[in-house]
């Protein structure tokens, strides 16, 4: 039976419709003659997830993403796609780790415990870990940290190993140095001046003590001393306040005594005060006292006469 041309063209065409779907599946990862098992996982963030990339248990790949699609709640759920049958327990985390220094991310399985597998549809556990640039972050900072600190100590060691630094300190401790010379000779001098007067220091000190016995000895006798001039300090202020006292009542005394003698009318000033006519008498010679006084002033030729030439003057008629 002879085939027609267009049979084989057609044949050939879905073979290769067949055979290029395939291998599209194949380069995508696509198992094509086995089972797999869908599993699910949400996510925060993904940074670094794409789909193809591989879910593996131990560094052994099992899987791989399929799709990431974006959740209202901002989550992102992964579906994975497990090449034939594992026993995953429904414990397990799907970890999403870094696998290399540029970002690169994979789900890595950390199984759980117990006898409850996945099946297909199950949503998993998922975590998600810090890369390995996030967690040398952290370090880098701190070392940024210590390399300006010792920077600064660098700098500080270099000023301390400046030659004028250095100069400058040669010259306090020689300053220090001449400093302790001159106390040591002050010290040796002190100690040759001790030496050299110990002896008139001794006698000072011997006179001292015989002075301090002497006044220990005689206490009783100074204490006398003070006691017998206390008391002679008191009976002359009080002699003098007594003899003020009596002066002073005699001078009262006498005052009184005077006055009585006025209001009695003794003596001349008792006859002024209480006379009545003396006090008359005397008042009629003041008047005509004051009455001559006018009449002189005004009559001065009645009462005096002279000349300028030496002759006498007429009398008034």
């Amino acid at each position: 039976m002879k085939i027609a041309n267009e049979t084989k063209v057609g044949i050939l065409a879905a073979f290769s419709i067949a055979l290029l779907i395939i291998g599209y599946n194949f380069l995508k990862g696509n198992a094509i003659f086995s089972s797999e098992t869908v599993l699910y996982a949400r996510y925060s963030h993904v940074d670094g997830l794409a789909v193809s990339k591989p879910v593996l248990i131990n560094g052994f790949q099992i899987g791989r993403v399929d799709k990431l699609q974006l959740q209202p709640d901002g989550s992102i759920l992964a579906t994975l796609k497990i090449k034939g049958k594992y026993e995953i327990p429904k414990s397990s985390i799907a970890k999403l780790e870094s696998t290399d220094l540029l970002g690169s991310k994979a789900i890595v399985m950390a199984l759980g415990s117990g006898d409850d597998y996945a099946q297909d549809g199950d949503t998993l556990n998922a975590n998600v870990q810090k890369g390995i640039l996030e967690t040398v972050q952290p370090v880098q900072k701190k070392a940024e940290m210590i390399i300006g600190k010792m920077d600064s100590i660098l700098t500080s060691v270099n000023s301390i190993l400046n030659p004028n630094f250095q100069k400058n300190v040669d010259k306090s401790f020689n300053s220090i140095s001449s400093t302790l010379a001159s106390l040591e000779s002050t010290s040796k001098k002190v100690d040759n001046l001790v030496g050299s007067e110990g002896s008139r220091v001794s006698a000072i000190l011997a006179n001292v003590e015989a002075i301090s016995s002497n006044l220990k000895q005689n206490n009783q006798k100074i204490s006398a001393i003070l006691n017998n001039i206390n008391s002679v300090t008191d009976q002359v202020a009080a002699m003098n306040f007594k003899q003020t006292l009596d002066n002073a009542n005699k001078a009262v005394a006498d005052l009184q005594t005077i006055v009585g003698k006025i209001n009695n009318g003794q003596g001349s000033l008792g006859l002024l005060v209480n006379d009545a006519k003396l006090y008359d008498n005397l008042n009629n010679a003041s008047k005509n006292l004051d009455n001559l006084m006018i009449d002189l002033k005004a009559n001065p030729k009645r009462y005096v006469h002279f000349s300028v030439f030496g002759g006498g003057g007429k009398k008034d008629q």
